[in-house]
């Protein structure tokens, strides 16, 4: 009889179940959608014989989802642009920690960077809330995502918690998988990319009995990373619970809203994006481990240490000077724009932000202007 895995609720598919799913959903309309987007200039015959041909998530991803990141770079944004990949291994599996602007991009452009740099593609945290409907559920498996279960009772996620950790201990010290995780749940929506210490203390579960946190985080190899996006195709669709969070309202997310936001993030006008990956934090965890007493604030320095790799590896692009000058009224950064670039910003600022309300106005440009406020702190504090 065949063992299941323990991991059989959260896992992406097994490259012997690739085809079936594949299979399942290769008439599906979304798809369709997908590949003509992607491969515009062949018929559908063209992209299902190669898809019914596919047996792995490699394959699958290589041959279907990065061309289709690329006609999204090629399409809504004005290219991507990286650092950092040069100095990790090739042979060498990472846990990456990243701040989260964009539901799907964050992940598919790292993983497209990683691919094109000869790395280990990742293993990716994702939402259930996002894979509700079952063509997305089998498209996150088929792009290797491992889900997290969100909403549950204090006992359930105690559980979902332990299996999570579980789950990335074995991809990365078994299956030498790289794994990417988001610093917090759910996306970043002012600005301020900073750690949830609960996400680290769910990494750290899987860790073994009298094992010290921070020799297990050693361990994972933890690299932060930076996604930069000149403009978030979603900005106007985070101002809604930026208001309410302002005004101290709970926030309640309509029927469709997170596919809506996906959908928006992939096609919506990006501009220029880069991402930047970290050197892997082991020497800095050392030190940490030396000079700090404490488990407490161990912990407090290992997730400001993400932080401030986090805010430090962020490109500051135009908009961020530009909405900081605004915000400020000040023209302190005025060097760092042109006004070509201040009036596209200023359009958009005043078509989808009510100028007339004094909350709304501050919301959104601090969402973009504290990244520098962020960083101008922590380069002060050097």
């Amino acid at each position: 009889m065949k063992r299941m895995s323990p991991f059989e609720e959260i896992r992406p598919y097994y490259d012997t179940e690739v085809n079936q799913a594949i299979r399942e959903i290769i008439d599906h309309p979304m798809l369709k959608a997908m590949m003509n987007f992607t491969f515009p200039d062949h018929e559908d015959k063209y992209w299902k014989d190669l898809m019914l041909h596919c047996h792995s998530i490699r394959d699958f991803q290589i041959n279907f989802i990065y061309p289709g990141v690329n006609k999204v770079l090629e399409k809504s944004s004005a290219g991507l642009t990286t650092s950092g990949f040069e100095k990790l291994d090739k042979g060498t599996s990472y846990l990456f920690i990243s701040n989260h602007r964009d539901i799907i991009l964050d992940t598919s452009l790292l993983n497209a960077c990683l691919y094109e740099h000869g790395l280990f593609m990742t293993t990716s945290a994702i939402g259930d809330n996002l894979v509700k409907k079952p063509f997305l559920k089998t498209l996150s498996r088929l792009t290797r995502n491992f889900i997290i279960k969100r909403g549950l009772p204090a006992r359930e996620l105690l559980e979902s918690s332990r299996l999570i950790s579980q789950f990335i201990r074995h991809s990365l010290l078994r299956e030498n998988r790289s794994v990417w995780i988001a610093q917090r749940e759910g996306r970043t929506k002012d600005g301020n990319d900073m750690t949830h210490k609960g996400v680290l203390k769910m990494i750290s579960m899987a860790s073994d009995n009298g094992e010290h946190f921070l020799d297990y985080f050693k361990r994972l190899n933890v690299v932060p990373v930076s996604m930069s996006y000149e403009y978030d195709p979603t900005d106007m669709l985070k101002m809604p619970e930026l208001l309410a969070k302002a005004n101290q309202e709970v926030y309640v997310k309509g029927e469709n809203e997170d596919f809506s936001t996906l959908l928006s993030g992939i096609i919506g006008q990006k501009r220029r994006i880069h991402i930047h990956v970290g050197e892997p934090l082991n020497d800095k965890i050392d030190l940490i481990k030396e000079n700090t007493a404490g488990v407490v604030k161990q912990f407090q320095a290992f997730t400001d240490l993400i932080d401030d790799q986090i805010i430090l590896g962020y490109k500051l692009w135009p908009t961020k000077y530009i909405a900081h000058d605004m915000l400020t009224g000040t023209e302190q950064y005025k060097s760092e724009y042109s006004p070509e670039e201040k009036s596209l910003f200023e359009a958009r600022f005043k078509k989808g932000v009510d100028q007339k309300n004094p909350l709304a106005v501050k919301s959104f440009l601090a969402m973009y202007a504290n990244p520098v406020s962020n960083q101008k702190r922590l380069l002060e504090e050097v």
